[in-house]
C-alpha cells in the first residue's frame, strides 16, 4: 500500500509504499473528487476507483474479509459503489448501533460462556471497530466473556475451538530466524507486545500453545480499557513445549508434542527472542504475562534494565492489589504500616504484592525490616519461617523467626492478621472457621480472595459475608455478583488487573519511557484508590466501576508519564498539558469514512 504526504497546502508532495490509514485515505479521495469535479463531474467515480486501486487500499471483497476496515453492512451507498462492494453486502445501509444490536441479541440468545466467547472472537476477526465498540460500551458484561473467567476455560478448549491464528507463535524449531517471523506481522510499528510461554496460565497450570488466549485477551483489554490502538499491539506465544501429558497426547493441540526446554537451552531461547523484538519492534513496550515461578523473577530482574518490560502477574498484580489496601483503609482508618498480612500462596502475585506493600510502608517510615516483618506467607507446606530448609528464591526475603505452623487457619489464629490476601490457585482455601476466626480478630478484616477464574477463587463474596456478619472488607480477582446480607447490598468490585496495565502501558507508550519502574506500579495504585468514590466504599467496591476504565487508564497513564518524565526515563519532550495529550492518543472505535 502506499503512504500519501501532504504539504500545508493539501498538495500531494510524496507517495510511499508504506500502509495507509483509513484517515489519510479518507483526505486523499477528498482531493481526488474535487479534482475530478473541477474536470467533469462524470469522470469523478472512475477518477476514485482509478485512485483507489493505484494506492492499494483493499476493495470489493479483499476489503469486507479486512477486519481492520471492513464495516459489514455499514459501508455507505457512496463506499459501496467506488470501493467495488456493490452486490457484495446485502441493500440495507445499517449504522454502528444497529450492528450493536444485532451483536448484542446473539450474544445474549449464546447458552452459556464459551459460546460467547467464541462468538466474540469471531466478530474480532471479521470486523474489529465493531467488537471494540461493543467491549467498549458493554465492558461490565464483555469482561468476563473475553476475559477472566472464561478465557481460562477458552484456554483449556483452545485447540479445540481453534478457528483463524492471531499473533506470532515462536517454537523452539524457530531458532536463528526469529527476526524473520516477527517481520512476517503486518503492522510495523508496534507499541506493545504481550508475550506467554504458556507454563502457568492464571490458576490452571501449563497449556502450552493454547494459552495465547491470554496474550490476545489482554491486548483486547489495552484497546478497550485504554484507547491503544489495536495495530499498535503485538501477542506472541512462545511454544518451548510443554509438561501437560493431556496435551501430548491430545490430536488437536496446536503446539509443540515434546517437553518443555529448561536451562541454558530455555535461557537461549529467550534471548533470542528479545534480541530479535529489539531489533524488528525496537519501541515496543514487552508484557510478560503466565510465565512459572521458576522463570518469571528471574527473566523480570535479567531484562528490567534493559528493555522497557514488566511482569503483569507480579507487578500488575501487586498494584492493583495494594490500591485495593489503600480503599480499604479508608474505611477502616489507621495506616498501611499498622497492617499485618498473611498472604496464602508464595507465587509471584504474592511475593510480587508483598515487595510493592514492603516500598509503600517504606515510604510511611518503615525500615525494610521492620516492613517486612508485617508481611507472612503460607505456602503449600506451611507458614514461610527461617526454620524451613526448603525455601528457594524471593521466599526467603519474608522468612521470619517464628515457630512452623503446617496450616493456614492455625497461623490465622496466632499471628492475628488484619488482612488475608488469597493467591494460591487453590479453590475454597478461605473455609468457614478462617473467616470466623478473621472476624473475631478484626473489626473489619480484609479478605482478599484474589485467585482465579471463578473455579479457584479462595472464596466467594457470598460466604466472605454470611461468615463473617457482613463485616469483610471483601474484593475478588474473579468477578461475582452484588450480595445481600444483613438487609444490606453489597457490590464487591473485581480486583482484577485491568484496572492498572492499561493504564500503565498507555503512559509508558505515551512517554516513549525507556524503563517500566516498581515507582510507577505504586503511583499507579495511588492514582486508582483515589478514584474510588465515598459511594462505592459506602457498597462494598474498593475499586471503581468497570464502565469508568478508560477515565482510570487516562489518570494512571499520566501518573505514569510524569513519572517517566521526573526520572529522565522519557524519551519525548513533555507536553504542557499531559493529560489531554493523553487523552487525545486514546482511539475510540468508530467507523471511518473512506470516499
Amino acid at each position: 500500500m502506499y503512504q500519501v504526504t501532504f504539504d500545508e497546502k493539501d498538495t500531494i508532495v510524496r507517495i510511499d509504499r508504506e500502509l495507509m490509514d483509513p484517515q489519510t485515505v479518507s483526505r486523499f479521495l477528498d482531493l481526488v473528487n474535487l479534482a475530478a469535479a473541477l474536470k467533469d463531474s462524470r469522470l469523478a467515480d472512475d477518477w476514485e476507483k482509478m485512485f483507489t486501486r493505484m494506492l492499494g487500499f483493499p476493495t470489493g471483497v479483499r476489503l469486507i474479509r479486512d477486519p481492520a476496515v471492513n464495516k459489514g453492512t455499514a459501508f455507505t451507498e457512496k463506499e459501496r459503489e467506488v470501493l467495488g462492494l456493490r452486490g457484495l453486502l446485502p441493500p440495507k445501509v445499517h449504522s454502528m448501533e444497529d450492528q450493536v444490536l444485532r451483536v448484542l441479541e446473539n450474544v445474549r440468545r449464546k447458552p452459556n460462556d464459551i459460546e460467547k466467547y467464541i462468538f466474540l472472537i469471531s466478530l474480532q476477526d471479521r470486523n474489529k471497530t465493531l467488537f471494540y465498540r461493543i467491549v467498549t460500551d458493554y465492558i461490565e458484561e464483555m469482561m468476563p466473556i473475553i476475559y477472566t473467567p472464561t478465557v481460562g476455560q477458552a484456554c483449556m478448549e483452545y485447540g479445540h475451538i481453534f478457528r483463524r491464528p492471531r499473533g506470532i507463535f515462536i517454537s523452539s524449531k524457530d531458532r536463528g530466524r526469529m527476526a524473520e517471523l516477527l517481520r512476517n506481522w503486518p503492522y510495523k510499528d508496534i507499541r506493545i507486545i504481550v508475550v506467554t510461554d504458556g507454563e502457568r496460565i492464571l490458576g490452571l497450570g501449563d497449556l502450552g500453545a493454547d494459552g495465547m488466549g491470554i496474550p490476545v485477551g489482554k491486548l483486547a483489554l489495552y484497546t478497550a480499557c485504554a484507547g491503544i490502538h489495536h495495530s499498535l499491539s503485538l501477542p506472541i506465544t512462545l511454544d518451548v513445549g510443554t509438561e501437560n501429558v493431556a496435551l501430548l497426547n491430545d490430536p488437536l493441540y496446536i503446539g509443540l508434542k515434546q517437553r518443555r526446554l529448561r536451562g541454558a537451552a530455555y535461557d537461549d531461547f529467550v534471548e533470542e527472542f528479545i534480541m530479535a523484538m529489539e531489533e524488528v519492534f525496537p519501541r515496543a513496550l514487552v508484557q510478560f504475562e503466565d510465565f512459572a515461578n521458576v522463570n518469571a523473577f528471574r527473566l523480570l530482574e535479567k531484562y528490567r534494565e534493559r528493555i522497557c518490560c514488566f511482569n503483569d502477574d507480579i507487578q500488575g498484580t501487586a498494584s492493583v492489589t495494594l490500591s485495593g489496601i489503600y480503599s480499604a483503609l479508608r474505611i477502616t482508618g489507621g495506616r498501611l504500616s499498622d497492617q499485618k498480612f498473611l498472604f496464602l500462596g508464595a507465587g509471584e502475585a504474592g511475593l510480587g504484592t508483598a515487595d510493592l506493600t514492603v516500598s509503600a510502608m517504606e515510604g510511611e517510615g518503615l525500615s525494610l525490616q521492620e516492613a517486612r516483618e508485617r508481611c507472612w506467607f503460607v505456602d503449600s507446606k506451611g507458614l514461610v519461617v527461617k526454620g524451613r530448609s526448603d525455601l528457594t528464591g524471593h521466599k526467603r526475603r519474608y522468612a521470619h523467626d517464628h515457630d512452623f505452623i503446617p496450616d493456614f487457619l492455625t497461623a490465622v489464629e496466632t499471628l492475628k492478621p488484619t488482612a488475608i490476601i488469597g493467591v494460591s490457585g487453590r479453590a475454597r482455601m478461605f473455609t468457614r472457621p478462617i473467616l470466623e476466626a478473621m472476624a473475631r480478630i478484626n473489626g473489619r478484616p480484609l479478605v482478599f480472595s484474589l485467585s482465579n477464574p471463578t473455579s479457584n477463587t479462595e472464596c466467594t463474596a457470598e460466604e466472605a459475608y454470611a461468615w463473617t456478619e457482613g463485616r469483610a472488607i471483601y474484593t475478588s480477582g474473579s468477578p461475582f455478583d452484588p450480595v445481600v446480607y444483613g438487609g444490606k447490598r453489597f457490590v464487591p468490585a473485581q480486583g482484577n488487573n485491568v484496572y492498572i496495565f492499561p493504564g500503565v502501558g498507555l503512559g509508558a507508550i505515551a512517554s516513549q519511557a525507556r524503563h517500566v519502574t516498581d515507582e510507577m506500579f505504586s503511583v499507579a495504585a495511588k492514582t486508582l484508590a483515589a478514584l474510588v468514590s465515598e459511594e462505592d466504599l459506602e457498597q462494598g467496591s474498593l475499586f471503581p466501576p468497570l464502565p469508568k476504565i478508560r477515565e482510570v487508564s487516562a489518570a494512571i497513564a499520566a501518573a505514569v508519564a510524569e513519572v517517566a518524565y521526573e526520572r529522565g526515563l522519557a524519551t519525548v519532550p513533555q507536553p504542557e498539558n499531559l493529560q489531554e495529550v493523553i487523552k487525545s492518543l486514546m482511539y475510540e472505535p468508530k467507523y471511518q469514512s473512506y470516499v
